[in-house]
Order: C-alpha cells, then structure tokens, then sequence
C-alpha cells in the first residue's frame, strides 16, 4: 500500500496555469486540417477555425498557445503571412515534408484563433534567419496602438486595435535547427534583439523569453545566463523574463524511436523512466539559474515536451504524426505533476504537439475529430490552473525492470480558490493496482469525487472506435469517520480526486 500525507495548511507556491500550455508549428496536419480549414471549408468553422477542434480545447482550458514554431520559426518572416491571401507568398517548408506553404494562417489568424479560444499568447520571433527589423516591427505591428508605419499597415489590414502578445520568444533552438550558435553568441544576439522588443503598452506587457538548452545541456544555460542576464545587485530582469528548455521522451534512440502503439511492458517502464527524467533536467538547469536569479524571477519555460515515436505507417516521414495511448497517457500524468512540484521555477509549458503532431492532444481526419487519452489528462488536470500546490509526501513501492524501474504512483496535489482539494494520482504499474492511503492534517468532514482515464498500456483511440479510452466517473474509495481516505488505484490508470470539506 501506498501512503499519501497532505499538508492542507502548508501551501508551497502558485501553479501558474501556463504550465498547461501547448504548441501549434507549421508542421505536418497541425495547423492545415487541424486547426485552420479556411472560411469555405465544408467543416464546420468560424473565421476559418475549426469549430469541433476550438470546442474541445476550450473544454480542455487551454491556457496559452505558442506559435509558429519550432524550427519552422527561424525562417518565417511574418509579412509573407499578412495581407490579402491571394497576394500572400508561398514557399516550400524546408524542415517539414518539403511541402508548400501558402501562409494563409499568418499573424491575423493566430490572434483570431487564441481569441476564439480565449487563450494567452506566446509568439516565436525568427533570430536564425531574421533581422532586428524584422522582428522589431512585427511587435510594433501586432502592439502598438498609435500612429506608425507598422501600426497603419495592421489597420490597412482589417485590425484597428493592436492585439496582446503575453510571451514573446527571442528565437527558438538557436544550438541546432535555430542557426547552430555557441551559447555566447547567442546571448549576445539575444541581448540585442530584445531590446526592440518594445512594451508599447508602458505596462510590461509581454514576457521576454530566452532561448534556453537542449536536454542536459547546462553548459549552454551556464554561458546564456552569465552573458545574457543582467548582473546588477538589485536586479531588473526586464531583459528576460523566461529560459526555455527542450526535452522529448524517446524510448530508444533517435534514428529508431519505436512504434506508438506496437510496444512490450518493458518499453513501457523504459518511457515512463525517461519521461521522469524531466524532474533532474528542471532541479540542475534550475541550480544554474539559482546562481543568477535566486529571487526565481526568470521562470524555466519548458515549450517543448512530450513523447517522439515512429510515425505512423504510411504517413509523410516530416508530419510527425504519431498514435497516443496510455503510455502517453501516463507520460503526460508524471511530467504535469512534475511540473507542479516545482511550480517555483517551471512557470510555463507547452506539450509537443496540439493536433496531428508528436504527442498531439487531438488527431483529425478530414470531418472527424477524435480526443487523445493526452487530452483527457489535460482535461482532468485542469484544476490545478492557478491553484496553490500543497505539500504533499509519498510512500510508493518502485516498479519495473533492471535498470527501468519507477516510483508506482506518481501524485501532486494543489488548492483551488473555492477551497477544493484536487488531488492528482498516476499508477505506472502496467499490470498490479495499488491502494494508496491519504492522510490529512486536520481530521475535519470532508466529500470526495473523481474521474478516472485507465486501459490496457497502448489502448487508444480510433477513427473507427473514438471512445475506446476516455474519462469516466470514479467511485474506488473510501472515507473513514478519521478522515482517512482509501483509494484503489487501478493498473495503468490516472486518476483525479477533488476533496471538499
């Protein structure tokens, strides 16, 4: 048995509800079908939106989006995708399956999607291939509010007032696809390219982020902080409000990353291993950070997560579309409680991909949608948005084989405003349930209810059978007279509890 202890008067910090972010690239499906069909398509849509996708993300509350990319985002150049459409550039997407990009959803169309979902805004500016013009004005054209050649260009357009950018992000794997700079000289750039990216709001309205590492790399966030942060004993950390980091799940090896779906137990145990690597990749990154910033004003952005595999035979190599089972199921469950135990430095991020792409919360095919068991994760953490995370200690047998064991219940725990506790459990067991035992504090009268998402380890979901894995009320517990609440937690499960004195 497992046992859960909850200091529900011990509260260790916000979950800023950006942790729940995710990425939409022009990549693959992922914006083309998945997001934008375009004003005359056939599917149901608004302003080109598609409406099923928009429902289904606003239920999910999809806190921030951040676009366009990706490596795609070193070499956009914004005005090819304002304007008239017919009169828009068209261009071959170099990184992704070499198809043509006709940059139909452009700036406008981003900021009318993130409106439609009621979402903040995080847009990538190109450092790689783009110049500090370039990047100067595309800021003034989507925030400035008076007179400027930018800003009558944005109204010529169709937009009299200027849009809200939340997070601006100062180039995007400058080490690698993003123009293969040493971190010194990249700090260096990114040192003079945020400094155009002015806040004409006079109100510090848009987050600078800061390209950060790839995986373990704390070489390149030791040399970007000592040359891009400012060193000042009172420090003003208006140059960066935000490092990335970058980090994907994959099982064996990159030219070989395994099926999606075709897995055996001890795939699965090897994923869920690498997935928890997440927690030593934020405390080490996060110990560099200390040294420069130990007031944890800078947050560590970690826009780009999730499981890599195979993609799908059949399917363009450069899509990246990949199945989703229970095994990312899981990998989303440990790395978003995870996140919330160190909601102090992790302030934002975004799940690789949204729709159609690597660990994609929705797949579409043509007229059909289907819900990932990602997207039922999401769904069932999305209550711990803004809410303060408590301190919480585990007891939990290991699980596994050799060398890829794990702890077998993963857990966070958080309180909302209205004073609900919402607890969140993940069983890595791919065969044994668990009881998990959880004591609280206080012994006061309390209810509880949950939903639980469970199945076979590579169940998933089907054009053909779209409910196959889902979310469904959860009724395995009990609650002693002591205030002791006994829970069973099904093999390869997760499961949600709200707890209500």
């Amino acid at each position: 048995m497992a046992k859960l202890f909850i200091n529900e008067n011990k509260k260790l910090g916000k979950i800023n509800e950006e942790i729940y972010g995710h990425f939409s690239e022009h990549l693959g499906r992922c914006i083309y079908e998945g997001l934008y069909v375009g004003e005359n398509s056939e599917i149901p849509n608004v302003n080109g939106m598609r409406s099923d996708v928009v429902d289904a993300l606003r239920e999910m509350k999809i806190p921030v989006l951040r676009w366009p990319g990706g490596c795609f985002a070193d070499e956009y150049h914004w005005k090819d995708g304002i304007g008239p459409k017919e009169g828009r550039k068209k261009m071959i997407n170099t990184h992704w399956g070499g198809v043509l990009e006709d940059n139909s959803f452009g700036t406008h169309e981003f900021m009318e999607l993130c409106e439609q979902l009621g979402c903040k805004t995080y847009v990538n500016g190109n450092v790689g291939s783009g110049t500090v013009q370039e990047m100067s004005e595309w800021i003034e054209y989507m925030t400035f509010d008076g007179i400027s050649p930018m800003a009558d260009l944005r109204r010529k357009n169709g937009r009299e007032k200027p849009w809200k950018v939340d997070y601006f992000g100062v180039g995007n794997e400058n080490w690698g696809c993003g123009g293969n700079m040493t971190p010194e000289y990249y700090a260096n750039l990114y040192r003079r390219y945020q400094t155009y990216v002015r806040d004409y709001s006079g109100q510090g309205g848009t987050a600078k982020i800061c390209c950060g590492a790839n995986g373990d790399d704390y070489h390149w966030t030791e040399k970007v902080m000592e040359v891009a942060c400012d060193h000042t004993p009172q420090k003003d950390h208006g140059r960066m409000n935000g490092l990335s980091l970058h980090y994907y799940t994959v099982p064996n090896n990159w030219d070989k990353k395994g099926s999606a779906t075709q897995f055996a137990e001890q795939d699965w145990y090897l994923t869920l291993r690498k997935a928890l690597y997440m927690e030593e990749l934020i405390q080490k990154h996060g110990a560099v950070l200390d040294q420069y910033d130990p007031e944890k004003q800078i947050g560590l952005m970690v826009d780009e997560w999730g499981c890599w595999f195979d993609v799908e035979p059949g399917t363009n190599p450069g899509f990246l579309y990949q199945q989703n089972t229970m095994r990312d199921a899981l990998v989303a469950c440990v790395t978003l409680n995870i996140f919330n135990k160190h909601c102090d430095r992790v302030k934002m991020a975004n799940i690789a991909q949204l729709v159609n792409v690597l660990q994609s919360v929705i797949l579409t095919e043509g007229a059909k949608m289907l819900l990932t068991p990602t997207y039922y994760v999401f769904r069932m953490y999305k209550y711990h948005q803004n809410a303060q995370l408590l301190d919480s200690t585990l007891e939990t047998a290991a699980v596994g084989e050799g060398e890829n064991t794990v702890p077998k219940i993963s857990e966070s725990v958080s309180l909302a405003e209205d004073g609900a506790i919402h607890i969140t459990l993940g069983n890595l067991s791919a065969n044994e349930a668990e009881d998990v035992e959880i004591s609280f504090y206080e012994n006061k009268g309390r209810t509880v209810s949950g939903s639980i998402l469970t199945g076979a380890i590579a169940a998933h979901n089907t054009f053909e059978n779209p409910d196959e894995v889902k979310e469904q009320a959860f009724t395995t517990y009990s609650l002693s007279p002591q205030g002791i609440l006994k829970v069973t937690v099904p093999a390869c499960s997760v499961v949600h509890l709200e707890v209500k004195a």
